[in-house]
Formats: C-alpha cells, structure tokens, sequence
C-alpha cells in the first residue's frame, strides 16, 4: 500500500522531512518544562536552533530553485528582478508610514505564505484524486485548519508570542466569535473525518500521505496557537513545521511528474557534497542576515553575534525607512517568489503551488 500512495519522492524521504515534523514538534512541546509552554521566555540557543538554522534559513532555499540555477534562472530572469526591487519599494513605502504598519504587512504576508505552503503540500498529495467526490472539503479543511487559530490568535489578545513584533496583528477580544470560529472548526474536522471513512469504505483506498498532511496542520497550527500559549512552543510547532518540509521539498527538486516518485532536476549545484553545500549555503546566509539584524538594529543576542556587534546602532527614523526593509528584503522576496516557482507549468503534467 505504501508504494501505491501519491509520495513526492519516497514514504522514508517524504514521512521523516515533510509529514513527520509537526508531530515531532508537538512531543519536543510537550517534553518542555512547564512554564517554556505558556511563557514569552526563549532561550538563546532555542533560538538559534529554531529561528536561524530553520526559520530564517529556509528563506534561502529558494536561491537553489532561482538564481543559484542556470536554467530557472533564464526562464523567469524577469521575475526574477521584478519581485526583489518592487518588495523593497514596497517594504519602503510602508515603513515610511510608521514601522508597525511595515512589520504589519510583512506579519500578513507571511501568514499568507505559510498557508499557501499547506495547501501546496495537499495539491501535491492529491494530484490524482482531481475527479474524487466531496474534495473540496480537504480544500477547505486545509484553508480553515490555518485559518481559525489566526482567528482565535485576532480575538484573543494578549498571546505570549508574536511572528515578528508585538502588536503587529489586529486584535479584539470576542468571545462569541472565538465560539463560532470553534464551532466550524469542529463541524469542518467531523465532515472530513465522514468523507475519508466513506471513501475508505467504498474503495478501500486511503491517501495516507494527504491524511497525514492534515493530521499534521490541524497538530502544528492548534497547538502552537490556540492549546499552548508560549513563545518557544510556539515557534517549535510554526517553525519545524513549515521549515523543514520546505527546505525538503527544495532539495528533492520538487514534485516527480512520473508515476513513480523521483527526485527531479536539482541543477549543478546538487554534486558530490550537494547536501552539505546546501545547507551550509543557507546556514551562512542566515547567519550572516540575523547577525546584521543583531547590530545594526535589535542588539538582542550579541552573544551569539559578537562579530556584528563593532557595528553602529541604526536609530534614525530615516535610515531606518530604508535599512529595515533592505534587511528584510531576502524574507519578503521568498514570500513573493514562492507563489510563482511552484505553480504548474502550462502543457505539463506536473501539479504544485
């Protein structure tokens, strides 16, 4: 039954780095002292772990399916121009109108692109169930199963975490809303779990890898958010989550567009060492970002960045007008350029984003 499932590359390649990381997430919360579970505290080398070896690292990954590959490179050679100089106007404009109205759109940006990641995942495992009855409601589940712990995270203020800045989202206290929000989570989760056992049923076939898929979001995104209110859990449940399958998902090439999954073109890069070169790749340029960020605006961590901290402070509104959007230029960019080098080729049987 395993060799039958719609895998990207393999049940070993696909269980352990994309369907696997929620559920490894939710046993790491869950062996957390107490108070790491419902507290802002972060320890610095959670930190790094998490937010630049993955989070941040993850951005650059998307080097290997652009600029870093000759040929992709050539293909959308105009994309590939267009996005970072209009993020950056666009990263100065909104800065220009405060900086929480900057690290407000980018918080929403990201978002966005953090469910679109989800759903990518679910069309790529259900690529061969285009005629299957009812299968909207995986849509839809995938969407929501996002969705209602944003909307739990709007009406509930006062979270002990935040994505980057505290204040960045919208927030009203509503009771009723949270109870409505929940209700249709609830009703949406038991439909599902209706349509599954009736496909099971009739056909004795399950889609163990979109299942898992589902399992996972509904796990990593309910539990980061709604059940714990910490900002390590949280950021071990967002950040595992979504990084990891990423980053696999770069290295394999993408989806396989035979029958029989299989690592697609991975581009030159991809030698001998071209896993350690890969990820030392995006290490150092994670590094490299967030030590810049560290000196030159937050001096948060000097520990962990001494070499950033000869640099001067930037407290200036103006220079901050164009730094702070320069800094984040890499993290906006991959944003916008993932909705574009994942989609389906015209006249190609291939299926992602």
């Amino acid at each position: 039954m395993l060799a039958r499932q719609p895998w990207i590359r393999s049940a070993r390649y696909d269980g352990l780095l994309i369907l696997a990381p929620p559920f490894l997430a939710l046993l790491l919360v869950l062996a957390l002292p107490a108070p790491y579970r419902s507290t802002a505290q972060m320890p610095l080398l959670a930190w790094v772990a998490l937010v630049v070896l993955i989070d941040v690292a993850h951005v650059y990954g998307t080097l290997f399916q652009t600029y870093f590959d000759p040929l992709r490179r050539q293909q959308r050679r105009t994309l590939l121009w267009v996005v970072p100089l209009g993020c950056y106007a666009a990263g100065v404009a909104m800065h220009s109108l405060g900086s929480m109205a900057f690290w407000r759109a980018l918080a929403y940006l990201a978002v966005f692109h953090f469910i679109r990641q989800q759903y990518g995942f679910l069309r790529l495992y259900g690529r061969h169930e285009a005629l299957a009855p009812g299968r909207w409601l995986a849509t839809a589940l995938i969407y929501y199963a996002t969705l209602y712990p944003l909307l739990f995270w709007h009406l509930s203020p006062g979270r002990n975490f935040n994505w980057f800045v505290d204040g960045e989202f919208v927030q009203y206290n509503w009771p009723l809303g949270r109870q409505l929000a929940t209700a249709a989570y609830a009703g949406l989760i038991a439909a599902y779990a209706i349509r599954e056992m009736l496909i099971w049923h009739r056909t004795r076939v399950f889609n163990l890898p979109r299942n898992l898929l589902m399992g996972g979001t509904l796990i990593s995104w309910y539990a980061g958010i709604v059940w714990f209110n910490g900002d390590l859990a949280f950021t071990l449940l967002n950040v595992v989550s979504h990084g990891i399958p990423y980053l696999a998902l770069v290295w394999n090439g993408g989806v396989s567009t035979t029958q029989t999954p299989a690592p697609t073109r991975r581009g030159a890069w991809a030698g001998k060492y071209g896993l350690a070169v890969f990820l030392a790749v995006v290490v150092v340029f994670a590094y490299l970002e967030e030590g810049l960020w560290d000196g030159l605006v937050w001096r948060e961590h000097g520990s962990a960045f001494s070499w950033f901290q000869a640099l001067p402070t930037v407290a200036s509104p103006l220079l901050l007008m164009w730094l702070v959007p320069l800094l984040a230029l890499p993290q906006a960019t991959h944003y916008v350029l993932d909705g574009f080098i994942w989609r389906k080729p015209k006249g190609r049987s291939q299926t992602t984003r």
